[in-house]
Order: structure tokens, then sequence, then C-alpha cells
């Protein structure tokens, strides 16, 4: 038998740190080469007198923070001492936390949010140059961030904090804009304008030709919107007093069978209108509780929508960027730090959000070029 021997392998632990560091230089030598540092310098209001970090000085650490699963100002110190990533990037001088939070606030009176509005328009068109699409499907979604601020105004949800709206590009889930909004405004209020606003913001030979927008969005003057643009649309809809006639008058004979429950389509129309639309109703299976009284709102769901083909293919296509619209945000708020913000003050944390979904724009655009 043949006598086992060692094999001559030597084995060293790598420091976590550089690890850590590496994947985190690759990133922000790819925000360099992007052009991020100078347009932030450019389009941002230039830091006060007797500040002596440059505007991307502050915005710069924090983009690699969040980009590196940092979830507080504090986390900043993590990168103000990683001398290796410091001496890879430029990162000299980084400034500390309550600096930061200071910069923040200082922001968001100084009319910066335009400036980081424009940056990242310009990162959109930069990742839009390459990828032969010209034609793409926007949705628009609100979410709810929880904040135990004393400025922070209370949500639907019954707890204090904000409600943003956030438009993505189901293609490549960039994100085209977003609106920081106080926690007591109304999901549906001002939406034709921000489905606007994304629409207008996208690059000249690139276009929005799809919509995909939740109940909040299904709207009267959107629908028309749309229907002038060009644009196709499937959006949640409400069950009003029109819809639920609509839905009442649908013959026995019409339902289909679909999935756990049954489909169908009918016309129907907003309260106050005349014109109709297309409407796909689902029915789900019902159990009526103990007492037998049946609340019919909750045994329908609704789909407004202007695109051809079958009920089920467009119910289809409907779900499928609304399990993409969820994940995409969850990804922002989770993986980016975006559940939880750092400052007292609205319009400082409107600032930092934006600067969040900046972030989260270079890391997909980062995955986009290198996984392709």
């Amino acid at each position: 038998m043949t006598k086992q021997t060692d094999l001559p392998l030597k084995f060293k632990k790598a420091e976590e740190a550089q690890a850590y560091s590496a994947g985190l230089a690759l990133l922000g030598e790819f925000c360099i080469g992007l052009g991020v540092l100078d347009w932030v310098d450019a389009y941002m209001p230039k830091s006060g007198k007797g500040i002596r970090f440059k505007t991307s000085e502050y915005l710069f650490p924090l983009v690699l923070m969040l980009n590196s699963g940092g979830r507080s100002l504090e986390d900043i110190r993590i990168i103000r001492h990683d001398f290796m990533l410091r001496n890879i990037l430029p990162l000299k001088r980084v400034p500390s936390p309550d600096a930061i939070g200071n910069w923040l606030r200082r922001a968001a009176d100084s009319g910066s949010l335009s400036g980081l509005e424009k940056t990242n328009r310009k990162l959109l068109k930069r990742a839009l140059e390459y990828d032969n699409i010209k034609n793409y499907t926007l949705n628009i979604d609100a979410t709810v961030i929880e904040a135990e601020k004393e400025s922070a105004k209370p949500t639907y949800k019954g707890f204090k904090g904000y409600t943003p709206i956030i438009g993505h590009l189901a293609e490549n889930g960039l994100i085209v804009s977003e609106e920081f909004r106080e926690g007591n405004v109304d999901p549906a209020l001002k939406n034709l304008e921000f489905c606007r606003h994304c629409i207008d913001r996208m690059p000249p030979g690139k276009s929005i030709r799809r919509l995909r927008a939740c109940p909040p969005s299904c709207q009267i003057d959107i629908v028309d919107f749309c229907d002038r643009k060009g644009v196709e649309f499937a959006m949640g809809g409400n069950l009003d007093e029109n819809t639920l006639r609509a839905i009442g008058s649908i013959p026995e004979s019409d339902w289909r069978p679909h999935k756990e429950g049954y489909i169908a389509e009918t016309s129907s129309s907003f309260i106050g209108t005349k014109k109709t639309f297309r409407t796909i109703v689902l029915k789900r299976r019902y159990q009526k509780d103990l007492f037998n009284k049946e609340d019919i709102k909750s045994k329908y769901s609704v789909i407004v929508t202007n695109i051809k083909g079958s009920a089920q293919d467009v119910c289809k296509w409907y779900n499928q960027n609304c399990v993409a619209s969820e994940k995409r945000i969850n990804d922002l708020k989770v993986s980016f730090g975006m559940e939880r913000m750092p400052c007292g003050q609205a319009g400082a944390n409107a600032v930092f959000f934006r600067i969040g979904v900046i972030s989260y724009n270079i890391n997909r655009l980062f995955l986009i070029k290198t996984l392709t």
C-alpha cells in the first residue's frame, strides 16, 4: 500500500478587510469612471463658507457605505477606518457621521434635490445607451417607511413615517425617479404629475410604452393621458360603485377557471364620467363568516387596462410586474438601507433617500455591465 503523504500546499487565512475592500473598490472605481463625482460637484450647490469638504466628498462615502450594507450614518466609520480602501480610491478625507448629518440638513435647504435628480438623470442616460431597447415598461408604486421621528407624520398603516413613490423600469430595474413624501400624503395624490415626470426623464431615443401601477394610480386623468400618448397600461382598479355594478352584470357563463378562482371581463367607468374601459375581474373562492355576512369587495380584484389579448395573458403580465416592483422596492429598502431614515427633518431624509436611489442605480448598472 502506498503511503499517503501531505500535499505540498500552504494555506493562509485571507484578511476579511482585503476581500471587503477589493469588492467595494471595484464598485468605487466604476462610480468614478461613470463620472458621478464630477456630476455631483457640477450640479449640486457648493459647500458653504468655512466647509472644508467638497460635495462629492460627502456623497461618495455614503454611496460606498450603502453599497456595503450600511444601515446608519454611524456606519460611515467603517469606510473612514478602512485605510486600504482609502488608499485605492480618492478618499483621502472622509467626513464624520455628524458632519454628514449636518450636510444632509444643509443640502435640504440649499436645493440639492434638483442637483441629485440631474445626477440620476445623467446616470440613467449612461445606463440606457447600449442596451438596444427603445421602448420600456414603467412600474409605479408607493411604499411606506416607518420612522419614529418627532416631525414624521402618521401613515395609512397607522405608524409614523414617510410614503415615497418610485418609478422604475421593468426591463432592468433602474429607478427613473422618485418623490419622497410625508407619511400623511394620500398615495393617490399627484400621481399623474409623477407619471409625466418619469416619462419626461427618459433620455432621447428612449420612451415609455407600457405602464404598470397599483390601485392608487388608477385615475381617469392617468387613463386619458396614457391613451393620448399611446401608452399601454394595466393598473389595479378600485372597487367603487360603478365597478361593482359592472361586475354584477357579468353573466355566470362568462366566468372561467383561473388559478384558485375565476376570471372574466367587463367594461366600467369612473364615477362622474361616461368613458368606459376594459376591466378584467378576478373572483376568489370565498367562505362566508360565521354570521353569513358576505363582504363583496373582499371577493373581487380588478385590473383596468387598454392592452389587447386574452384576460389571462394581461393578468399574468400585470402580476409578473407586480412581483418585480415589490422586489425592487424591497431591495432598495433592505439592501440599500432605505428602510430607516437618519434625520429628524423630512427634507434631509429626502436628500438621503435620493442618494440611496443613486447608490442603488450605480449598483444595478455595475451588475448589468459586469454580467452581460
